[in-house]
């Protein structure tokens, strides 16, 4: 059985993972440049930077399979950012506030052969108009660190959600479905 590696250090998406009975061999995460490219739209950039990810880590990890994922939040044609400071959460919060917007988390496998596999996952989250006392909250509570659009719906974030389709799992970072198609095509058991 070839090993599985992760190529991600997202704690989510290990988390993910264990609940259709998936361990990675290791984690290693790509260090890359997620900046989009210009006039990039969301699908795309989510799907370069996961192809990219995985490539990277391939490259360190020869026989192994790979499985790399990236989750883009966008408003229209913006992509918003993974929060790193809080004027950037403020900002993605308040685009986000009373509108609905797009959620894709792309996911590549190179197998042990290095052929590519893909697939992705769209979803449409919708919060409800948020006060300024709402913001103010979330923002104290820290969770928002680090999340494309500043906000995790698998925590506080959740009460917020006025509306939702899609894949929640992909929301949080790794659209099961999809990993454990693309995964199940390579010759990795899953157990569900």
């Amino acid at each position: 059985m070839a090993r599985l590696i992760l190529a991600s250090a997202s704690p989510r998406r290990l988390a993910l993972l264990a609940q259709i009975g998936i361990a990675p061999d290791a984690v290693d995460a790509a260090d890359l440049d997620e900046t989009p490219l210009k006039r990039e739209l969301p699908a795309p950039h989510a799907a370069r930077l996961a192809a990219a990810k995985a490539a990277a880590v391939a490259a360190r990890h020869p026989g192994a399979v790979i499985l790399a994922a990236d989750t883009v939040v966008a408003v229209g044609r913006r992509i918003l950012p993974k929060a790193e400071t809080e004027a950037e959460a403020r900002m993605c919060l308040g685009l986000i506030s009373g509108r609905r917007h797009r959620v894709i988390t792309a996911v590549t496998v190179f197998d042990t052969a290095r052929a590519v596999r893909s697939r992705s996952a769209s979803s449409e989250v919708t919060f409800k108009r948020l006060t300024q006392r709402e913001i103010d909250a979330y923002i104290d509570g820290g969770e928002w660190r680090g999340k494309a659009g500043g906000y995790a719906i698998q925590g506080s974030a959740a009460a917020l959600v006025r509306a939702f389709t899609g894949s929640w799992s992909g929301v949080v970072g790794l659209p099961l479905y999809e990993t454990r198609a693309l995964l199940t095509a390579t010759g990795i058991a899953v157990n569900v």
